[in-house]
């Protein structure tokens, strides 16, 4: 089999790797072949050429509608956009189309910040939207072939029995399909997980969707850290499984799983960014483009915390007063 390495540091490359894990230098169309000393094409089948542009700000890369007269970052709001000449992206094998437009994002948007106790009264209507952006945004699906084998303690032990826990184990086999890992360059960990999941039953070809005229940010997370990943959130997954399924209290799980058949797919996920500022202090909310599920931080009011912290005290003291009150009473009687 043909590996290719990196012409930089000479670490080995997946054929989806736009950057070299090791050292960051960015794929050639055309990678070294280990042993032929000639440009191998199989790090070029799963990419194209994109006119894409770079946020000076936040870094983000993603590729635009070039018929827009004005650009502007959706991650941050930033108009530093800078031309990257003859960039590369993968190619994605499915998409998700949008399922909602920017007028239902905007009033979902604004009402999610009306809600929630500790947002400022006028969260909604003094915040200013920079703007609404639909962006697909790159992720990794993985599937994979998982064998389990786990142990554990659980408090439901059999009457008469001298201690409080019992070990218990077991071993399962199940398939995992629909594993999300984000591809994205500046949305965090975190954010994907909480717009996420997906109905990719929806997906459709790639030549089905206008993504010249879309704004579709660039692979930033190579195949093999995604793999990784992807085995932290099986484990994860897997680990939440054997705890639902122990009756009673449980500890001292562990879980060793096998898997197998491990494979993976770039796809473009539908997200609605918006960046607004309120008191001049940037925000960015996420709108899952297809399910309307909605993530972000909020503003925050010092003025409600300062409130509640004055009632707690003041009812502190009222019971002290109170108590206090009893015990003269008690003493006189």
């Amino acid at each position: 089999m043909i590996e290719s390495r990196c012409l930089v540091c000479r670490s080995f490359l997946d054929e989806e790797d736009l950057f070299c894990c090791n050292c960051g230098t960015e794929n050639p169309t055309g990678v070294d072949s280990v042993g032929t000393g000639i440009a191998a094409d199989r790090g070029t089948r799963s990419t194209t050429e994109v006119l894409s542009f770079q946020c000076s700000q936040c870094g983000a890369s993603m590729s635009y509608d070039p018929s827009a007269r004005q650009l502007r970052c959706p991650f941050c709001g930033s108009e530093s956009m800078h031309s990257r000449p003859n960039a590369k992206t993968l190619k994605p094998h499915v998409v998700v189309p949008f399922q909602i437009d920017q007028s239902q994002v905007e009033s979902m948007i604004r009402e999610w910040l009306r809600s929630g106790f500790w947002r400022p009264n006028d969260a909604a209507e003094a915040s200013v939207i920079s703007k609404v952006t639909a962006v697909y945004v790159p992720f990794w699906v993985f599937s994979a072939n998982v064998e389990t084998a786990w142990t554990a303690d659980t408090s439901n032990v059999p009457a008469g029995a001298r201690g409080n826990w019992r070990p218990v184990s077991g071993t399962s086999q199940r398939r995992y399909d629909s594993i999300l890992v984000g591809a994205s360059g500046i949305l965090t960990p975190m954010e994907v997980q909480e717009i996420a999941p997906f109905d990719l039953s929806a997906g459709v070809s790639p030549d089905k969707i206008d993504l010249v005229h879309a704004i579709v940010e660039e692979f930033r997370v190579t195949k093999r850290d995604a793999r990784a990943m992807a085995r932290s959130t099986i484990d994860r997954i897997v680990a939440d499984e054997v705890r639902a399924r122990i009756s009673g209290s449980t500890r001292n799980i562990h879980v060793n799983n096998r898997v197998q058949s491990m494979s993976s797919l770039p796809a473009l996920l539908p997200v609605w960014i918006m960046a607004y500022h309120y008191k001049e202090k940037p925000f960015r909310v996420l709108v899952n483009g297809q399910t309307r599920e909605v993530y972000g931080i909020a503003p925050f009011s010092n003025a409600k915390l300062a409130l509640v912290i004055v009632l707690i005290f003041a009812a502190i003291l009222l019971v002290i007063a109170i108590v206090a009150i009893g015990s003269i009473a008690s003493h006189h009687l």
